[in-house]
């Protein structure tokens, strides 16, 4: 692989003594990506790129790489070139569709122009392709565009209402039952993170960087704690329709269960 790209006005502006200002993402609106990229210059291109939108990046330089760590790691979405050392990127992407993240949003970023390796990838379950040299504004509205298809949304709502529960992102409040719910700044962030991803299997590195950011050190400890407690407050339990559970050596997932499991009377406290 080249460095073609490097070329391009874009990354002059990039690393130019008058830098890109960074965006800010709306509330709720952070990606997690993985980018497999062999050629570093290129991988430290887009992960600057799509930093400065707001996203959070995690490189792989070879194929094999992403999917052992997706074995314990959940992403938002991934940025696939097709040339890596070791396997190709559509070998990458069957084995992600035949996995048990098989709706994992996949953009390939490719320099293979050809009309047939695009098909190729497309029929494969790729959700987007792009050909280097790829400009920076096109890039992050493809990725962000394949992200919101893969969570069947446009947008995030500031208020979101699901079953008994309403939450507001402007105000930062939880309701239950029409009751307000008093949770720390930390497990309001995690709330909106589980309720807006029902369903959704998320690894400890994401809720981590999801909910303290990329830099935080987080023990499993208060990763825990701070989920049990909204456990609680929250009532995510079989009894009341829902199940917050965690997965071993991987992380949690919030389900909504199709009909709620009454709780044992030894087990009722008294």
């Amino acid at each position: 692989m080249t460095s073609a790209t490097l070329k391009d006005p874009e990354v002059k502006s990039a690393t130019s003594a008058t830098p890109l200002q960074p965006a800010t993402a709306a509330p709720g609106s952070t990606l997690r990506v993985a980018i497999v990229e062999d050629d570093l210059s290129q991988a430290e291109l887009l992960s600057h790129w799509l930093e400065l939108a707001g996203h959070h990046c995690h490189h792989y330089d070879r194929g094999e790489g992403l999917l052992r760590a997706l074995d314990q790691e959940s992403f938002d979405v991934l940025v696939l070139d097709w040339n890596l050392p070791d396997i190709s990127g559509v070998d990458v992407l069957k084995r992600i569709r035949a996995s048990q993240q098989a709706s994992l949003p996949i953009l390939f970023v490719t320099a293979r122009n050809r009309e047939d390796d695009v098909v190729m990838a497309l029929r494969q379950g790729a959700d987007d392709y792009m050909v280097k040299p790829v400009r920076r504004l096109e890039l992050i509205a493809r990725l962000e565009a394949i992200a919101r298809r893969g969570k069947h949304q446009n947008e995030q709502p500031e208020v979101l209402e699901l079953d008994v529960y309403r939450v507001d992102c402007q105000t930062r409040t939880v309701t239950r039952q029409q009751r307000p719910v008093e949770l720390t700044a930390k497990d309001f962030d995690l709330s909106v993170l589980f309720l807006r991803n029902v369903g959704r299997l998320l690894s400890r590195g994401h809720i981590r960087e999801s909910v303290w950011g990329p830099n935080a050190v987080v023990t499993s400890r208060t990763l825990d704690t701070h989920v049990s407690r909204i456990r609680n407050k929250l009532g995510l339990t079989p009894e009341n329709g829902w199940r917050l559970a965690a997965v071993y050596r991987y992380g949690y997932r919030l389900e909504q269960l199709d009909v709620a499991i009454p709780r044992s009377p030894r087990n009722e406290e008294h």
